[in-house]
């Protein structure tokens, strides 16, 4: 026992990748070691190591058991340090997925995937744009970053990275480098707006130099920054205040206009918009807009040019970004 005693004291200090080197090397010891000393009882490999498992895991089937001394003591060591062999192993690897969840959790673990989304700045917005991503691409991956101590969201989707966004490694760590997108939210904690676009402008300036390929769309508080923002090369900007203030605005001389607003802002129900690609087929805007509407589609939109009906004979450029409202359905019937 005393001996016994000390081989265990020593197994538990060992790392994991010990601990299941010498389980395995246990198991598979001791199932040529039973098929060696009862060739009958075990009349292959395979029978011994089912032996050795059921014995090992406690399960003890019966089906198969050792009939001679040699087999028998051999047996008692295995029943001594096997069962408590595997127990220790069971015991790492269940204390190895809790700290890997706990790591997870508290945004400790470098993300992997590709052309995922990066949204930097947790809040109530961000929680909205988490919702309208996964809703909108189910099988789109998320990364978050935030100073937050474990992760304010918990999807299958969502990846949660801990640190402060300005810093490199905090970045890399969220693969910048290999996202399609990053949105950065202002830090709604900062009640100054001036502050509030300074941090930000900090934060896109770390984000534009690491990935300057990267679209970047930021949330603004104050329209006279924009020119700071332009200067760091960011793609698009969000006006917080001001966006809400026209949508107001709009709906006091036009009732019900919000809604048409959220219905295309959305991709939960009804009509929305959509980006579709030019198809070889496709001329002229004309060629584009009859077709899609044959489809159920309406063409709306080349970028930010709404003027669609006033060019409908000119030719569309292969770079085109043509915008259309429709339905999901017709949408993915579409492309």
């Amino acid at each position: 026992m005393y001996i016994l005693q000390k081989l265990m004291n020593r197994l538990i200090v060992l790392n994991k990748f010990g601990i299941f080197s010498f389980a395995f090397f246990i198991v598979i010891f001791s199932s040529v070691v039973m098929h060696l000393l009862e060739p009958k009882t075990f009349p292959n490999w395979f029978d011994a190591l089912w032996y050795v498992m059921t014995t090992v895991t406690t399960v003890g089937y019966g089906d198969y058991y050792p009939v001679s001394t040699a087999g028998r003591i051999y047996a008692i060591f295995i029943f001594l340090i096997g069962i408590g062999i595997a127990g220790l192993a069971i015991g790492k690897l269940v204390e190895a997925l809790g700290a890997h969840r706990k790591r997870k959790e508290e945004g400790r673990l470098t993300f992997k995937g590709k052309n995922h989304f990066v949204i930097i700045g947790w809040s109530e917005k961000a929680k909205y744009a988490v919702s309208e991503i996964i809703e909108t691409h189910p099988y789109l991956e998320v990364v978050l970053i935030d100073n937050l101590p474990v992760t304010p969201i918990t999807h299958q989707n969502v990846h949660y990275v801990q640190g402060d966004p300005s810093i490199e490694g905090t970045l890399v760590q969220a693969n910048l480098k290999e996202a399609k997108s990053v949105l950065v939210f202002s830090d709604d904690s900062i009640h100054d707006s001036a502050l509030a676009d300074g941090k930000t402008l900090l934060i896109v300036t770390s984000v534009e130099r690491l990935t300057p390929h990267i679209h970047s769309t930021v949330e603004i508080k104050k329209e006279e920054h924009i020119k700071n923002f332009r200067h760091a090369k960011v793609d698009e900007f969000v006006l917080s205040h001001e966006t809400v203030s026209r949508m107001a605005v709009r709906s006091a001389f036009s009732k019900g206009i919000t809604e048409i607003y959220t219905q295309l802002l959305s991709h939960k129900e009804g009509e929305n918009l959509f980006e579709v690609r030019k198809r070889a087929e496709w001329v002229t805007y004309k060629d584009a807009f009859d077709s899609l509407l044959k489809q159920g589609a309406t063409l709306i939109a080349d970028g930010n040019d709404l003027s669609i009906n006033k060019k409908l004979d000119q030719t569309i450029r292969d770079d085109a970004r043509l915008y259309i409202i429709c339905s999901k359905d017709v949408y993915e019937s579409i492309i």
